[in-house]
Order: C-alpha cells, then sequence, then structure tokens
C-alpha cells in the first residue's frame, strides 16, 4: 500500500472517531524516488481524525520542535562564564584541567582584590567631578572615611557608585551630612530599590529645611454635626496612580526609608498655613475650614539623609493632581 492509497481510505472510513495515526512512524524507511524518507527524531507528525455530527473530516497536523536543550546550554554557559570571572569554576573542570586548589585561592583573592581596588578608583574618579566646584572646609573624619571605603568598595554598578560618589561629595562638603548608619543602609540597597527611593522622592513634598519629607495620601475635616454624613470629608491622593503602589512602600519601609505607618499633621484652624516645597517648587497651604489635617507617610532620618543624592525631578502630573485634591480644604499657592 502506497502513501496516497493509505490516506484515501482514512478519510473514507466513518469508524474510527478520534483515531491517531503516526505517520511518520507507519512510513518509515519507505522509498520515494529511490530515497529514504526521513524525519527528525524532534519533529512528531501526528494526522487526527475527528468525525463531527455532520460527517465532516478534520484532518490536523502538528508539528513541535523542541528548545529545552538549547535553552539549558545558554544558562550553563551563561553560568559557567559567571564562575569563571569569579574563580569559583575549579570543581566544574575536568580534573585534567584544574588549577592546584591553593593556587585558585590565591588567584581568588587577588582578583577580588582587584576588582574592589578598580572599584574604589572609580567612585574617587566620579567624586572628583561632583565636588570640585566646591571649597572643602573642615578635616574629614579618618574613621568616617575608612568605614565609607570597606563599605562602597564592593559596588560595580556604575549608576551605584554616582551615588556613593554623591555621598562622599556631600560629606566633603558638609561633614556629617551622612551617618554610619545611613551608609551601611545604603550598602545594603540594590538598584531597585535606589529607583524605588528616588521614585519616592518625585512624590515627596519637603519641610523648608529639608528635613521633614512627606508623601501626602489625603486631607479630612473631623467630623462634626454638619459633615459627619458628607461623601468629600475624606479627600485622598492615590499614589499608585503614579508609581508607587502599597508593595514599594512595604520595601522603602523595610529599607528603614519610610514610616509605614500613617501619620496626621495636627488639626488647623481656618487660615492657618503650612509651607512646604515640592523638588525645588514652592507650595503654601492655607486652610480654609476649622478642624482639617494632612494624611502623609513621613521618610525616616535615614531615609532624608539619603534623599539628599537624588536630584528634584517634579511630575507636574502628579503635582497637579495633588493641589486639586488640597483645593477642597487648603487654598493652594504654589508660584
Amino acid at each position: 500500500m502506497n502513501r496516497s492509497e493509505f490516506l484515501k481510505r482514512a478519510s473514507s472510513s466513518r469508524t474510527g472517531i478520534g483515531i491517531k495515526w503516526n505517520i511518520s512512524a507507519y512510513f518509515k524507511g519507505t522509498k520515494k524516488g529511490g530515497n529514504t524518507v526521513s524525519k527528525d527524531k524532534s519533529d512528531v507528525v501526528i494526522l487526527e481524525k475527528n468525525v463531527n455530527k455532520d460527517g465532516d473530516n478534520t484532518a490536523i497536523v502538528k508539528s513541535n520542535k523542541s528548545t529545552q536543550n538549547s535553552t539549558e546550554a545558554g544558562v550553563s554557559q551563561q553560568f559557567l562564564k559567571l564562575a569563571k570571572r569569579f574563580v569559583i569554576d575549579g570543581a566544574l573542570l575536568p580534573e585534567e584541567k584544574q588549577m592546584l586548589i591553593e593556587d585558585r585561592t590565591v588567584k581568588r583573592a587577588r582578583l577580588s582584590q582587584l576588582r574592589k581596588q578598580q572599584n574604589i578608583e572609580n567612585i574617587m574618579q566620579k567624586t572628583l567631578g561632583y565636588c570640585a566646584s566646591f571649597e572643602i572646609g573642615q578635616r574629614t573624619d579618618h574613621d568616617w572615611f575608612s568605614r565609607y571605603i570597606a563599605l562602597s568598595e564592593e559596588v560595580s554598578n556604575p549608576t551605584m557608585q554616582d551615588l556613593w560618589a554623591k555621598i562622599l561629595a556631600g560629606e566633603l562638603t558638609k561633614p556629617g551630612a551622612f551617618s554610619f548608619k545611613a551608609l551601611q543602609v545604603f550598602r545594603d540597597m540594590s538598584i531597585y530599590d535606589a529607583k524605588l527611593l528616588a521614585k519616592a522622592c518625585s512624590l515627596a513634598i519637603k519641610d523648608p529645611n529639608k528635613k521633614n519629607i512627606r508623601l501626602i495620601t489625603g486631607a479630612y475635616q473631623q467630623p462634626g454635626l454638619f459633615n459627619f454624613f458628607s461623601k468629600q470629608r475624606q479627600q485622598y491622593c492615590n499614589l499608585s496612580h503614579y508609581g508607587l503602589n502599597y508593595a514599594d512602600l512595604l520595601a522603602l519601609s523595610e529599607n528603614h526609608l519610610i514610616y509605614l505607618q500613617e501619620s496626621e499633621s495636627s488639626l488647623l484652624s481656618k487660615d492657618d498655613s503650612l509651607q512646604f516645597t515640592y523638588n525645588g517648587l514652592p507650595l503654601k497651604l492655607t486652610a480654609k475650614k476649622s478642624n482639617v489635617c494632612l494624611q502623609f507617610y513621613k521618610f525616616t532620618p535615614l531615609g532624608a539623609e539619603l534623599a539628599h543624592l537624588i536630584s528634584d525631578k517634579s511630575n507636574d502630573e502628579f503635582f497637579d493632581h495633588l493641589k486639586n485634591m488640597l483645593t477642597h480644604y487648603f487654598a493652594v499657592n504654589s508660584d
């Protein structure tokens, strides 16, 4: 029976509902034009015959290509390169190609020291660019500087090196600007955490002295006889709409950058005013009603210290939203 006859009989039969024929297996080794018809082992060709209620036959051909081997090979290559870079690939090599473990230990220690030296020199070079225009007044604390070097020499990411350079430049121009604890917290932060801090700073308002930094989440009036059932008594500012959701707040809290417990300002009387800045822009709030207050997440002292590393970058859309929300209880002046 040749191939065309077999397919013809298969299509004319009505007794095999749901029957599957493996064509590649059936015709394995058959000849066509003097050449052997072969199939790749990774290809599976299946003919499915289904009979529906109208008696129509449907033939479905499926072909699957396996990519698992290539994916595993790619991952293995990446892992081997990483292990080789840090000189921990000795046990992964054939025995005849392995260096003595003593030699591998010495080589790894030497490369680690070279990497640290290169990192700290890159940071010093960046620092010079930040403080070249400033005059260094007081003498820098040597203990602080030694601890700074020990914490920053492991950093190889260029963006994080820039931030470490800003820390040193800030300490040189104003000794005491960054505490030991702030250095330790920043050492444990990833590039993702640093970007999250930058996002929070872009949505935060500051006191004129920049020591208190807040993320405004709403405003409300203390319930009274005339407003108890008012639906507008509570006004909200949705931070998640601007890229800072509750999971982000949790991450900031875990890094000791903000207090997770929401805070409130003291109750304001009518015509009381508050003065803030938003990324360098003035923001003055004057209460239009009595017994109103602001709700916010507050930066910790460590968070306020590290926030000085972030340049002002306002979000105009958020600022407009914040002012519109506050106008329900405050006269807003941002000129």
